[in-house]
């Protein structure tokens, strides 16, 4: 049961997910527990610092975590740039027809195929539409994402969690329960653990 001063901002996947003690894929942990509540405290580009309800701590990949609903956006208030599906839809649009017109000209006789390959290498497109349901392919980000019309969140990822981003820039570590981007390690997440383990104050697990 969560404490009444615990204020969560994310909850584990329904799958689980693994842990590490630090941010180090060589350093692995505990893995937590499906739909376990947590605070997130830091981040460190795609990993996230996270405490637990008993005072445990680990780092997670950060994508993957599943945000807690805060309060409610104001009517006129715009998305935020990774929430708003517009931008992805039309750079997947663009992609698209960018392979379309490759197509055609292969089909007409313009391009052979070596010339195909090499006019739509790089490209990577994904898109599955069901009902208000979508999920896109952000190559940018080597991720899924999942939306419903008016957001998105990341649904898998391609990449390990990484401390620098892919432009070079390192994320730093920074706290507050700002939302991370979810997905999980290539493979996905070890859904087979062991539950995850109170720590006592005297730091022995149990």
């Amino acid at each position: 049961m969560t404490p009444p001063g615990f204020r969560p901002t994310h909850v584990v996947p329904q799958q689980g997910m693994p842990a590490w003690e630090t941010p180090d894929p060589a350093r692995p942990t505990v893995p937590l527990d499906p739909l376990l509540p947590v605070r997130l405290v830091e981040r460190r580009g795609d990993w996230g610092h996270v405490l637990c309800s008993n005072g445990w701590s680990a780092w997670v990949d950060g994508r993957c975590l599943v945000a807690v609903p805060q309060d409610p956006p104001l009517p006129d208030d715009p998305l935020t740039t990774t929430a708003d599906p517009r931008p992805l839809l039309g750079r997947t649009e663009q992609d698209l027809a960018r392979y379309r017109a490759a197509v055609e000209e292969l089909a007409a006789g313009g391009l052979d195929g070596e010339a195909f390959g090499r006019r739509t290498r790089g490209l990577r497109i994904g898109v599955v539409v069901d009902g208000e349901s979508v999920w896109l392919y952000d190559p940018a980000r080597s991720r899924w994402v999942y939306g419903d019309g008016s957001r998105l969140s990341t649904y898998a990822a391609d990449d390990p969690p990484a401390a620098v981003r892919d432009d070079g820039r390192d994320d730093g570590p920074h706290t507050g329960p700002d939302g991370g981007r979810d997905g999980g390690p290539d493979g996905g997440p070890d859904v087979g653990h062991a539950p995850t383990r109170v720590v006592t104050p005297d730091g022995e697990r149990r």
